[in-house]
């Protein structure tokens, strides 16, 4: 046993935060811990570390427990290096190492009584070096760092990265430290997908006990065994991971459902048959007993309700052409770094893609570079784009809820926007506070709530899922999933990168690497050993090249679409043109029935040539 609460209730100002908290976490044990915003997790994991104290209860923990906390926002502060920081938990065994040299050295010139001495003394500092494998400490440090994307940046100053890398430094020399209890509060926030299956992969074999706080529910299934939850102050425990406890809950709710209902059943029955023969003589003393038992009876209480997750639900006006978006042959460039090189990028109705790649390699440069307005993004007729922004830009913090709202959406009325915000989750009271005031997942929710109102048919989201809970999570999948329209998105979430998209695109070394059956085929691919996958690059770039036909009707195409591009051009001009030339024709109704007839002709073939546009493009 590593740790154990006991009847444990904690609150601020004397309101209860938790109370009658009971739960152990043993040896080698694997837990996931969740609940909502507010519930109370992080008092949890501070009481657990001791950096609280319980207001009733006691928590027994372990002598000499060794225990490890990651706090979500914990950034690791040093004066030295990326290594260096590293470093400096193994001193201890390149001193171990330096004293075994340094008796090595003695025992050369060493008579043979001093001999016997010296040899004990190596054999004993070598079972100790044994113990402590302190002659890798090098391989463990490089293994740590650069399976958490730290390769290249040893010679880094510590104080000079971002909070995201110095909390990701944090989690290094947690992991280097090994200890008997590591407590993880959102490890998976800052860190890219191959980051994340690394640190699975490095933790499934971890030698202690996991205690982790994650909205991750791919984390969460592979690595845990057993999960807490936590909802209005009291802990439920569930065996089996996040996919397990689901199913659990749900039958647990049930199940407490049934037995009230049966309870309260009883109850009526035996006080009707009270009320109708307490006054008989007859029948009194039965009716006494049946009193007797209701006074005896343990009374359940009534299941609290779970809350209602929120609900979102997007919808669109028009529908645009096939094409939604076409951008060939173009270089992405930040601050002189080329992020990709000769890409082409096309997103056709009715889509659901996910960009996916490690952070750096421009995943939300490259959205809103598609969205920048630049000309030479072709962008099919009748689109309309609805922007998600994980920063949330758009929200001025200092106006109120409402206030934001409505002020872009004015052709709503006032019970269509509250009845939106309500639907995502913002009460009576949140929707009259400045955006400042709200949570991070309020926030994300009223975001949400107003691109619903956009009421866009291609939908572009940067990270939508930060800072929502995992009910709000599961309401976004389920509503892109029954959405008609065209999705492009970013997103660090697996699970509901596998729920939405129907296509991935991977950036990858400069290039975009498109896979046509999702999610699932993005993993088979990248489970491929690099020699498979640099033979089937080179298959398909042998092989499978385009046939001379197929070459020619691409060429037919680029002709057919700049011919088309011209001819628009041209009728616009004429169509401006014979505007200009019908205000001034004054009583000349001859000239005026000419001029209005040709513009319905040019706007019969301008149709024409969109509707053939849009397949082609």
């Amino acid at each position: 046993m590593l740790v154990t609460f006991e009847h444990v209730t904690f609150g601020y100002a004397g309101v209860p935060v938790v109370k009658d908290v009971c739960f152990s976490v043993h040896e080698k044990e694997r837990i996931g811990f969740l609940g909502g915003n507010g519930e109370g997790k992080t008092t949890i994991l501070k009481l657990l570390t001791g950096e609280l104290a319980p207001d009733e209860g006691s928590i027994v923990r372990k002598s000499a427990l060794t225990l490890g906390y990651l706090e979500q926002s914990g950034g690791f502060t040093s004066n030295s290096t990326v290594y260096g920081a590293m470093e400096e938990l193994f001193e201890e065994d390149r001193q171990l190492i330096a004293r075994l040299r340094e008796t090595e050295a003695q025992m050369a010139h060493a008579d043979e009584a001093e001999m016997r001495t010296l040899a004990a003394r190596a054999e004993s500092l070598n079972r100790r070096i044994a113990a402590r494998d302190s002659y890798h400490c090098d391989v463990r440090i490089r293994t740590v760092l650069n399976g958490m994307g730290f390769e290249g940046v040893y010679a880094q100053k510590v104080a000079t990265m971002s909070g995201g890398e110095r909390t990701k430094l944090k989690l290094c020399r947690l992991l280097l430290e090994e200890p008997e209890l590591l407590v993880l509060d959102e490890p998976t926030n800052h860190l890219d997908t191959s980051t994340l299956f690394w640190l699975e992969d490095y933790l499934s074999s971890y030698k202690g006990a996991l205690l982790v706080v994650s909205h991750d529910r791919y984390f969460l299934d592979r690595l845990t065994a057993r999960t807490l939850e936590l909802e209005n102050g009291t802990l439920t425990s569930y065996k089996g991971n996040y996919s397990k406890y689901r199913v659990q809950r749900e039958e647990r709710r049930k199940e407490e459902e049934r037995l009230y209902e049966k309870q309260c059943e009883e109850i009526a029955k035996l006080q009707d048959f009270v009320d109708r023969h307490i006054v008989r003589a007859t029948s009194a003393s039965a009716a006494q007993s049946r009193v007797k038992q209701l006074e005896r009876m343990e009374r359940l209480e009534k299941p609290v309700p779970p809350k209602r997750p929120p609900r979102f639900c997007f919808s669109f006006d028009e529908q645009p052409y096939e094409c939604v978006l076409r951008y060939e042959h173009f270089d992405l460039t930040v601050d002189g770094k080329t992020l990709l090189h000769d890409a082409s990028f096309t997103l056709m109705r009715g889509q659901k893609c996910a960009l996916l790649g490690d952070n750096g390699t421009g995943k939300s440069t490259l959205l809103k570079f598609l969205l920048s307005g630049d000309g030479r993004v072709r962008l099919g007729r009748y689109v309309r784009i609805a922007y998600y922004d994980q920063e949330n830009a758009q929200l001025d913090a200092r106006e109120r809820v409402l206030d934001a709202f409505w002020g872009k959406y004015r052709a709503l009325s006032q019970t269509q926007m509250r009845s939106l915000l309500a639907q995502a989750g913002l009460d009576a009271e949140d929707v009259q506070k400045t955006v400042g005031e709200l949570s991070g997942g309020l926030k994300a929710k009223l975001a949400l709530a107003m691109l619903e109102a956009e009421r866009g048919n291609v939908l572009v989201l940067d990270e939508p899922t930060n800072h929502l809970d995992l009910p709000a999570r599961e309401a976004l999948e389920s509503a892109l999933k029954e959405y008609s329209g065209t999705v492009l998105f970013v997103s660090h979430d697996r699970r509901f990168t596998e729920a939405v998209a129907d296509r991935v695109i991977l950036i990858e070394d400069g290039e975009l690497h498109p896979f046509e059956g999702g999610y699932q085929a993005f993993l088979n691919r990248k489970k491929q050993p690099a020699k498979e996958q640099a033979e089937e690059k080179k298959t398909a770039e042998t092989t499978g090249y385009r046939s001379r036909e197929e070459r020619a009707r691409e060429a037919q195409r680029r002709n057919r679409v700049h011919a088309i591009e011209e001819e628009l051009a041209a009728l616009e001009q004429e169509d401006a043109a014979l505007g200009e030339e019908l205000a001034g024709c004054g009583r000349d109704y001859v000239r005026a029935q000419q001029i209005t007839a040709r513009q319905a002709q040019i706007a019969e073939r301008t149709e024409a040539l969109y509707e053939e546009y849009g397949t082609l493009i």
